[in-house]
């Protein structure tokens, strides 16, 4: 059984500091995948580089403390590619993209369109370019895993206040419809092969206690592309893991 983790830590010395390295040993996960990281691997101490069995891959954003993506696996990769190769996006460490040869992984950190209508517009910008990305691993006949902080609530029961939310960024039609595609170029949404009720949640504002509440929203996915359906044995959330402002989530498939 090969056990993949993707988690938003909302800042990798925050989390680390409320016990990372300890849950890191006892999740059982082959790889791990992290967003907003906010943190270059320099500046980080040796037990977060370094921990035993993993191979560790980071990338940090141009700005300091900001965005940034890493990678713990056990099985090193074949290959390993920092960004999609366009600037814009990749200066601020958005994407790693592991070759492990039977599949390809992409681990995201997708924008948040809250703050301007610029950032909206570069959060879809990114998007189309990501997706692209994705789509010309497709086209090499690859098989491909997409995890991470999408940034966007897919349908009504992904965030429990839908109607209040209908014209937030996270939940506008325009980011809804990028999903929508991506279900239509053959990726499926693996948590909703195992469940699908209204209120699993993967992040909650902190500000008004709201995973007291479950007042949350879906935002952090795995994907897998269709050839993948069959070995998919397992999608779920960890929504008991504290640190964050996100929780875990988790896929388990078949041994390649």
């Amino acid at each position: 059984m090969l056990r993949m983790l993707s988690w938003n830590v909302n800042g990798i010395r925050s989390v680390h500091r409320k016990g990372f390295v300890s849950w890191l040993s006892t999740a059982q996960a082959d790889i791990v995948c992290l967003q907003e990281t906010k943190a270059s691997e320099r500046d980080l101490p040796f037990e977060l580089t370094a921990p035993p069995g993993y191979t560790v891959y980071f990338f940090g954003a141009a700005r300091k403390g900001y965005s940034g993506v890493a990678l713990y696996t056990k099985q090193k990769p074949q290959q390993v590619h920092y960004g999609i190769g366009e600037q814009r996006f990749d200066s601020e460490g958005r994407v790693l993209i592991a070759d492990y040869g039977d599949f390809v992984l992409f681990n995201v950190y997708c924008p948040n369109g809250q703050r301007s209508h610029e950032r909206l517009t570069y959060k879809l910008d990114f998007y189309k370019s990501f997706l692209t990305a994705v789509m010309r691993m497709i086209s090499l006949q690859r098989s491909v895993i997409v995890c991470g902080d999408i940034n966007t609530a897919h349908r009504d029961i992904d965030l429990a206040r839908p109607r209040e939310n209908a014209g937030t960024s996270g939940f506008l039609p325009e980011e809804r419809a990028w999903i929508d595609e991506l279900l239509r170029c053959g990726f499926i949404d693996t948590f909703r092969m195992f469940n699908s009720h209204p209120g699993h949640y993967t992040w909650w504002d902190m500000k008004s206690r709201a995973r007291e509440r479950n007042v949350g929203w879906r935002l952090d996915y795995f994907f897998v592309c269709e050839n993948l359906r069959n070995r998919v044995c397992n999608a779920y959330i960890l929504s008991e893991v504290m640190g964050s402002d996100h929780c875990p989530v988790g896929l388990e498939m078949e041994q390649f």
